[in-house]
């Protein structure tokens, strides 16, 4: 989770013809599954898409993340600072966890990720529901790990078997000194 300090400002509503003071605000935000679920409900497209989304979309994912209550709505629309939004975004990109691929061998999937396919995933994979307010990079991680473990080893190749004997070989011969 990330807390973050928002500096609020006082606003002129020129239709009411009065000032509105939007006070400073403390926001928790959680990136995680439960969040772009209610991001795509809103807007009907997949959160994870190379596709840019918009300030607008952006701002509302904000809101979406946010997990403490009574925060006021101005806060989005007109208090959100170009360094905050980064400050965000290096917390939404962070991978949270120490697990790391090697991608060499991994072919890019084109398949569309909604939260949708992500649930299916924790069920087919046996992982709890309340891995869903887990940091998504890490769940996502978790995920991919519970199906490379879950896929039957790969046999090994003649040549692999072949080598795998000979440094078998050589080591028992080292260790009962024989020339063999």
């Amino acid at each position: 989770m990330l807390q973050i300090k928002i500096k609020g400002r006082e606003l002129f509503d020129e239709s009411k013809n009065e000032f509105i003071d939007v006070k400073d605000q403390t926001l928790q935000l959680e990136h995680s599954l439960v969040s772009i679920s209610k991001w795509e409900s809103k807007w009907h497209k997949p959160f994870l898409s190379k596709d840019p989304r918009t300030m607008e979309e952006s701002l509302d994912y904000i809101r979406c993340m946010t997990i403490n209550k009574n925060v006021d709505p101005l806060i989005y629309q007109y208090c959100i600072d170009p360094q905050t939004m980064a400050e965000i975004n290096a917390y939404i990109d962070d991978p949270s966890t120490a697990t790391w691929f090697n991608d060499k061998d991994q072919h890019k999937s084109r398949e569309i990720i909604t939260s949708e396919v992500i649930y299916y995933s924790m069920t087919a994979l046996n992982i709890p529901f309340e891995c869903e307010k887990w940091h998504l990079n890490r769940l996502l991680t978790l995920i991919r790990v519970c199906s490379i473990k879950s896929q039957p080893q790969k046999k090994m190749s003649k040549r692999d078997v072949m080598s795998r004997n000979r440094s078998l070989n050589a080591m028992r011969r080292a260790r009962s000194g024989s020339k063999g």
